[in-house]
């Protein structure tokens, strides 16, 4: 097909594996609500680490969605990622068969893959030798068994990739499924983000760079973006699946639409392995980035969904390059960090966050920012604290942004025919 710019893309499915619970049913209510899915450590013994708390997802179980055959050789993020696509593809009513099988793709971003596994085979050649590690040690750590495993459960045998760009990369996965539904290479694709690597390793390696929180003794006031007190980001997992396909074959099948996709930005700041660019110029030009690429100007935004980390770099960085791009209407927008309840996801940030975006765009609710008690003097715009507000929202923005300074924006529309 030729590419055309103007084929519209909406959104008809959604699937949510979060620390705030399974599905949409549970986990939007929650976010709603202002409730933090953010405790202590279960999956190891976080006596000895500086940060003991994290966001696990609870009451998960792989067979509610995998022959348990299958789901013994996948690792966490692999099976989130078939939870929640499964659930999308039923939301959406999409039929995927030999008919269509081949336009129909799964991208998905990933930031570390199965890193338990891999600590758990290291342990074993160390004390058992390598002939004794296990024989999928490979595919249930490589993180483009997500969208693989995706495709193998769902038959879908369009493109199909993984994007690792640290926490950046569930956005990117959607923005580039949105290129390629708009161009005609897909005519629908399964796309956001998952990861799940609440391990030693992962708390380990950022306790080093004093990234996370320490405040242990409250977990779930721990994630608190925007918040003077804010002491560092709260690790999560999960997974944020949507299905974009294109507007005609949406309405030729009558299914329901939750928004339309409209633009998507990226950039990178050229500066530092994990520090934002000073003043947040990396980010502002992302932003522009996606604005320019939806054809609309900086005004028309009514609702941004903030990467807000609760780091005091990225809350200030990101707040700073909200006022370079939106200007004199930067204080009257609406912005939230849903991060405060789920904590940061990592590769599947972008993932939920486009989900989460997408409700608040067709229920007219916009979820809190919680745990904003002191807002920093220089974090001064509109956080939405800890209350959700009802808003009609006609255009909206959900910003990630990764170590490396990868930066990636999407915006979504309300659908009108």
């Amino acid at each position: 097909m030729i590419y055309d710019k103007n084929r519209r893309v909406v959104i008809t499915g959604i699937g949510l594996v979060t620390p705030l619970g399974i599905g949409a049913d549970e986990t939007w209510p929650a976010l709603c609500a202002g409730k933090s899915g953010i405790g202590e450590i279960t999956r190891f013994d976080a006596s000895a680490f500086t940060t003991k708390i994290a966001g696990e997802v609870k009451g998960f179980r792989p067979t509610d969605f995998l022959p348990k055959k299958e789901a013994k050789r996948m690792e966490h993020f692999i099976a989130y990622a078939v939870a929640a696509s499964r659930m999308a593809v039923e939301d959406s009513g999409l039929k995927i068969n030999a008919s269509n099988a081949d336009r129909v793709g799964v991208f998905t971003g990933c930031g570390l893959g199965g890193l338990a596994f891999l600590e758990q085979n290291s342990r074993i050649i160390d004390t058992k030798g390598p002939k004794r590690v296990s024989p999928f040690l490979i595919p249930m750590l490589i993180g483009n068994m997500a969208p693989g495993m995706v495709s193998i459960q769902l038959g879908a045998k369009g493109p199909n990739a993984s994007i690792a760009t640290a926490c950046a990369a569930g956005t990117h996965a959607v923005g580039e499924a949105y290129e390629i539904v708009r161009t005609g290479r897909a005519d629908a694709m399964i796309t956001g983000g998952t990861e799940s690597v609440i391990t030693q390793t992962c708390v380990a390696g950022f306790n080093a760079m004093k990234a996370l929180s320490t405040r242990n003794e409250s977990p779930e006031k721990a994630s608190r973006p925007f918040d003077r007190d804010r002491d560092g980001f709260v690790v999560g997992e999960g997974s944020g699946i949507l299905i974009i396909e294109t507007l005609e074959d949406a309405l030729e099948r009558g299914a329901s639409i939750y928004a339309e996709i409209c633009g998507y930005g990226m950039s990178g700041d050229g500066y530092h392995i994990s520090a934002p660019a000073p003043d947040g110029e990396g980010m502002a030009r992302c932003m522009n980035a996606a604005l320019d690429d939806a054809g609309i100007l900086y005004d028309s935004i009514d609702y941004i969904n903030a990467h807000g980390t609760s780091t005091q770099m990225n809350d200030l960085y990101e707040t700073m390059a909200i006022k370079t791009v939106f200007k004199d209407k930067a204080h009257s927008i609406p912005i939230s960090s849903t991060k405060s309840m789920t904590g940061h996801l990592l590769g599947a940030a972008g993932g939920i966050e486009t989900v989460f975006t997408t409700l608040a765009i067709h229920d007219g609710i916009i979820p809190p920012t919680i745990n904003l008690d002191n807002p920093s003097e220089e974090c001064d715009l509109d956080y939405v604290p800890n209350v959700a507000r009802k808003a009609d929202i006609e255009i909206a923005m959900s910003n990630s942004f990764g170590f490396g300074g990868t930066n990636a924006a999407v915006i979504l529309r309300k659908y009108r025919p």
